[in-house]
Order: structure tokens, then sequence, then C-alpha cells
């Protein structure tokens, strides 16, 4: 475990390779840089001799022995023959040359985080202010906010800060720490983004940060940097964590605490609305609800009945309240696993006029996607198996490395495997304030797919 240091990480500067022909990628401005793909040994501290020296005159020796990756991870952070979490590095492929310039995490398989592509660049406070300043307002290019609703202000690489995930429900952010590279500037970030939504007419009074479990292990958090980490939340921790929003035309409570993600799915938002639109008098099954964005909204569409079903007791709980906040009466909620929940449905016999599949990810990393693949196949062909001709499958798939070509292949398969045509009425991806970077494919990650069952 590697302890980070809150504050302002220091100003020394560090100098790493690629290894060969492993520089293409960050030619095109992808931001990930991993620990494989570069040549450790190569690893200098950027003093006035080595940055007065052409950096491009001597070619690295291709039999110099890397540095391994534990060295890296177990070294002291006050050694300075080793950068610590958070030093500024510039990046140079096998040659020389530089590419581009970021923030170093010795303990993660994630290296290094790139967020200038310009050597004239820095990366400073009023780098970081100037990002967040375009990125709360590159979400006013839409219209007025709703002060009272949600929405994603900072989307990490998508606004050049990756490493950075913020929400706003209502008055509160929801802060999301990805990279650990970004602990030490936290909270001059967190005060970035504060002064940035009050100018842009959505001012926020609570703040919580937080890294969830699986970062804190793949970026070598301690214990000790995470608790100074969440000590920067602003939320009463002995008060109900439970925050009100309006989405659209609802009121919705999301847990900040305990929920998933950054507290709801408001990349959802607008495919909630969509798909609702086609479930008036009809029998509606939602897979996978947490919250119940799809079903209320169905609910609220004049669906004849809502069948609500999520294996989280806790987000079933949240629902039911955002039921009855809503005085919507034609829902129920089960909970279950999705998979026996369609299998055993199959096996009393019943039927659904409409159903909606929106599963948690099923593809973490490229190694997982043909498993995630077959788990769509095979959680698709139980819905259908469900639905009469004509019937409406609302499919969705959070899974970045699962194409929406492969998306759409799947449901090929579950068609031929099944004997019925699927006709695509609407392929939709998240709310405009969910951007992507065309040079950062894994944040086109949401695929929603509206489909019509004959």
């Amino acid at each position: 475990m590697v302890t980070f240091n809150l504050m302002q990480s220091s100003s020394a500067r560090w100098q790493i390779r690629t290894r060969p022909n492993r520089h293409y990628p960050f030619l095109s401005r992808h931001p990930w840089v991993m620990a494989n793909a570069l040549a450790h040994a190569t690893l200098r501290e950027m003093t006035p001799e080595v940055e007065s020296d052409d950096s491009q005159s001597q070619p690295a020796d291709k039999n110099a022995a890397a540095e391994t990756d534990q060295q890296a991870a177990e070294s002291d952070p006050n050694d300075r023959q080793l950068p610590v979490c958070g030093d500024i590095i510039d990046l140079l492929d096998y040659d020389g040359n530089w590419i581009a310039r970021g923030l170093i995490n010795p303990a993660s398989r994630l290296r290094i985080r790139l967020y200038a592509f310009s050597s004239e660049e820095q990366i400073d406070d009023a780098t970081w202010a100037e990002r967040i300043e375009q990125a709360v307002a590159r979400r006013r290019l839409t219209g007025s906010p709703n002060p009272q609703g949600g929405e994603r202000l900072i989307f990490s690489e998508s606004d050049r800060m990756s490493g950075l995930i913020v929400d706003r429900y209502a008055d509160c952010l929801s802060v999301q720490i990805t990279g650990g590279a970004l602990i030490p500037r936290t909270e001059m970030l967190i005060r970035e983004v504060t002064a940035a939504a009050a100018r842009h007419q959505t001012p926020c009074q609570r703040v919580l940060v937080w890294m969830d479990d699986a970062t804190v292990k793949h970026e070598g958090v301690s214990e000790e940097t995470l608790a100074e980490l969440q000590s920067l939340t602003t939320l009463d921790s002995e008060a109900d964590s439970t925050v009100w929003y309006q989405h659209n035309g609802l009121e919705m409570a999301i847990d900040l605490q305990d929920g998933q993600k950054t507290g709801g799915y408001l990349d959802q938002q607008l495919n909630h609305a969509a798909a609702a639109s086609y479930m008036a008098d009809r029998r509606v099954l939602d897979i996978c609800t947490y919250t119940g964005g799809f079903a209320l909204a169905a609910a609220r569409a004049g669906a004849k009945e809502v069948v609500a079903v999520d294996s989280s007791e806790r987000a079933l709980d949240i629902a039911k309240r955002n039921a009855e906040r809503n005085q919507l009466t034609n829902v129920r909620f089960d909970q279950g696993d999705c998979f026996d929940d369609l299998k055993e449905r199959r096996e009393r016999g019943e039927q659904f006029d409409a159903i909606i599949l929106d599963p948690p990810r099923f593809a973490g990393s490229r190694n997982q996607t043909n498993a995630a693949l077959r788990a769509y196949t095979r959680l698709n062909a139980s819905a259908v198996d469900l639905l009469p001709p004509g019937g409406i499958l609302v499919t969705c798939s959070c899974s970045g490395r699962v194409s929406r070509a492969d998306f759409l292949n799947m449901l090929v398969d579950v068609g031929r495997k099944r004997g019925r045509d699927l006709i695509v009425l609407e392929s939709r991806g998240p709310s405009p304030d969910h951007v992507f970077a065309v040079s950062c494919p894994e944040s086109d990650y949401l695929k929603c797919i509206v489909v019509q069952v004959i």
C-alpha cells in the first residue's frame, strides 16, 4: 500500500520512455498509460542538466533491465530516487521523442494518466480550474439547468480530467476519485468545481467524496489516505445520506453513502423518459431496477402494471420510497437475481407486454468481453421468451468494453436462437451531460436499444 500526502504533491519532474512501438495510442491522445507499456529502466528525474540535454539524441538501451512494479509500489514515498503518487512526468517514445505529460501513480497498473499533449502546456492549478470551468460550461450548451435536478458535471477522460467524476444532485456534489494520482489535488479540485457550479446557476452546499473498494485496491490507497480523503466530505455523517432531486418530473431519492456509482444513474435519465413513451397500457417488467428509474417513469406514463426487480434490498427500499413519494400505486417491487427471476417467471408461464433490462457492467476488462456477451445473450433470450409478438424490449449495456456493434450482434444471435425477429426502434446512448472523448473510446460506454419483438 502507498500512503499519499493530501497536500499538493512535489514539483519534482520526471521522464520515462515507452517500450518499442508502444507509443501509438498516446499519439492519438489516449490518456491511459499502463505499466506494461513503459520501459521502466529509462525513468529519470529531470534535473537542470537533464532538461538542458537534447532528449532525442540517444535512444534507450534496449538491453536495460526494467524496474519491477513491486519495487515502484513498495518504495518509500520520501525516497526521491523514485517518484511519488501525483508527481508530474513527461512521456517519451522509445527513441526519446516527447509525447505527452501526465501524473504518475507508482502503485497502479494504470501507471500514468495523461493530461497535456503539448510540451508547452503545464499541469498546475490554473489548468485544472480552466478545464473544470469548460466542463461545467459544456453542460450549459443544451440550455438552462434545473437547480433541483441531477446532472454529471465532470466526466473523467471525457472532460480531460482522467480520474475525476462529479455528479450533482440538487445542491449536493458527489465526487468520485477514480485515479489515485489526483488525491493530492482533491481539495483544490472540489473548491474549483463548487465555484464553477455556482457560476453556472447551480450552487451546491454539500459535498461527498469517495472511492469505491475496487479503485482503492487497484490504486494502492492506504486506509489512512482514504480516511483523509473522506474527511473532505461535508455531509453530516450521522444524518440520513439520502438526497432528493428531480428526475424526469419525479421526486427521486438516492443514497450517496451506500448507493452504486455516484449515487444514481444520471446517464439513463433521457432513456428512462424515452422508454416510458412505449409503456402506456402495457404490463411491464423492469429487471435491475435499482432505485426505480425505468419502472417509475413507465408507471407515470400509464403502464397497467409495473413489476420492478433488483437483487439489492437497500436499492428496493429506496425505490419503494420513490414510488410512495410520487403516489405511484401501479408498481410493485420484487427482490431477486436477474437471471433466476426471468427463468422462474418463464417456468410459471408469465408474460409481459414490455421488458426492460438494465444490468450492471458485465465486462470490467478486455478479457471479460466474451463472457459478458454470453451473459447478455442469456439475459436477453430469457426476456424474449416472456414477450408476445409485438412486445417491447428495452435492453441496455454499460460495459465500455462491449461495443455497440457487438451488442447489436448479440441481439442478432438472440433472434436466431429464439426464432424471433427483432426490430430496432431506437438505438440510444447516454444523456448529453455524459459526453465522450473520441480519443478514449472506452468513454462511449452506454447502449440503450429499444426493440419490438415479432
